[in-house]
């Protein structure tokens, strides 16, 4: 019996901008139509992370596969299997929603454009407002958009880049719920957040990434059995993953300072 490999794989990943060590030997592996949580605070490494997977960055030292191809050596295979999504939506904003998506199929030279935005608008919960500006839409819908041209051509990677900075409570519930239904639908998901109610509600498997190291990579209730539960009137509570963070972050650097 042959065992699936990992959608991506990284080992050994380093990456050093002039004196400043930014990653420090990554080991990392998602599964294929997972949903996988890099958390990790402002500066920790989250979007070098991402760019070195999308082709935008090159290593120091370590390998990364994405899809079964080297980021190094295959970056055409990696880029056509891959599809990124930044921290803010890339929607041109002159435009209509399907206007947007018929745009993206064109550049990728995909037949029946038309199509294709239609199937894109339905499947985001666009579709009535397929035909309004960009300039019109919310926050959450932006980024949904955002999200539907990234998927245009059904890439079975998709890297989401704190897909929800700057968004309300409700635009990011709407963002949730297209994340999920990604999944569901066998995209692979790697996701960058500061959020940490994002990777709680989101993930199958989450990574805390720390001054460029993974200190912790586990499912959110391998990593709640870090912390031993505390009784407070005989009713046993469970540590949440704000506590884990919080507690394993802080006792590094405690430690890196004595």
């Amino acid at each position: 019996m042959s065992i699936e490999r990992p959608a991506i794989r990284i080992q050994g990943l380093e990456k050093s901008f002039k004196h400043l060590k930014v990653l420090r030997g990554v080991d990392i592996d998602v599964a294929r139509g997972s949903i996988f949580a890099l958390l990790g605070s402002n500066g920790a490494g989250k979007t070098t992370v991402v760019n070195i997977l999308s082709t935008l960055l090159k290593a120091d030292a370590g390998t990364a596969l994405v899809n079964g191809f080297d980021v190094a050596t295959q970056a055409a295979d990696v880029r056509e299997s891959i599809s990124l999504t930044g921290q803010f939506a890339a929607v041109d904003e002159i435009l209509t929603g399907r206007e947007n998506l018929v745009m993206v199929a064109r550049l990728r030279h995909l037949k029946g454009p038309g199509t294709i935005a239609d199937a894109q608008l339905r499947r985001f919960s666009l579709t009535e407002a397929g035909d309004r500006r960009v300039a019109t839409y919310s926050g959450g819908m932006r980024r949904r958009l955002d999200i539907a041209m990234s998927l245009i051509g059904n890439p079975p990677v998709i890297f989401l880049d704190e897909p929800t900075t700057g968004l309300d409570p409700e635009a990011r519930l709407e963002v949730w719920q297209a994340v999920r239904e990604l999944a569901a639908g066998g995209t692979t998901v790697l996701l960058t957040t500061q959020h940490l109610d994002e990777a709680e509600q989101l993930a199958d498997r989450i990574a805390i990434l720390h001054e460029g190291r993974i200190i912790v990579n586990g499912t959110l209730a391998e990593l709640k059995k870090l912390l031993p539960p505390a009784k407070v009137e005989y009713i046993e509570k469970q540590p949440t993953l704000e506590d884990v963070f919080l507690t394993l972050v802080g006792a590094r650097r405690e430690k890196e300072q004595r």
